[in-house]
């Protein structure tokens, strides 16, 4: 599959900027998120880089039969966000038994705009002391950029407006929907 993909990002003119880190354990962070390519752009990204990854998704995709099976062997995590499941509690426990152990997030939470991201990433991040590995797609450009490794500070307003920033140089698919 990953020669695949490189064939397609060739053929598409997409290219990838950095690399993965060689950490056993971060939080991978994806933004903006703004359309549902952003799926197919990761899922390839992280096919080239060798990026065994899990993911969250809303829990309502995962029930579909054949695609929530599909999404499940690829790693998808479904998330029920009508009320409170203990995700990052559930997860967290996760890091502390696995060798090695990436869950991918979205920090918008949904592909429509959304001023406030949920920290949930960030609270992980603190509570297993691991670094954020900050990912964009970038529309514009045609690239997938992997940013330095982030070690949150404790400081989550001050960490997540530094993120935001990063972010807001990233063009997603749809610009109206992108961080602000």
């Amino acid at each position: 599959m990953k020669y695949f993909f490189r064939f397609c990002f060739w053929l598409t003119g997409w290219k990838i900027i950095g690399h993965k880190p060689t950490l056993n354990k971060y939080v991978l962070i994806v933004a903006p998120h703004t359309s549902n390519w952003d799926f197919f752009v990761g899922l390839a990204a992280r096919t080239i880089e060798g990026i065994h990854s899990r993911f969250l998704i809303k829990d309502s995709i995962t029930k579909l039969p054949v695609i929530g099976q599909l999404i499940e062997w690829l790693g998808g995590r479904g998330v029920d966000r009508s009320k409170s499941t203990r995700v990052v509690d559930q997860i967290a426990e996760m890091y502390s038994k696995e060798q090695e152990f990436v869950m991918t997030i979205t920090p918008e939470g949904t592909r429509s705009y959304s001023p406030n991201w949920k920290t949930g990433f960030y609270r992980l991040a603190v509570m297993v002391n691991i670094p954020i590995q900050m990912v964009g797609f970038d529309y514009g450009k045609k690239e997938v950029v992997f940013r330095e490794l982030f070690y949150p500070t404790g400081d989550a307003d001050r960490d997540i407006e530094y993120m935001k920033a990063y972010y807001r140089t990233i063009r997603g698919k749809h610009p109206e929907k992108g961080v602000k």
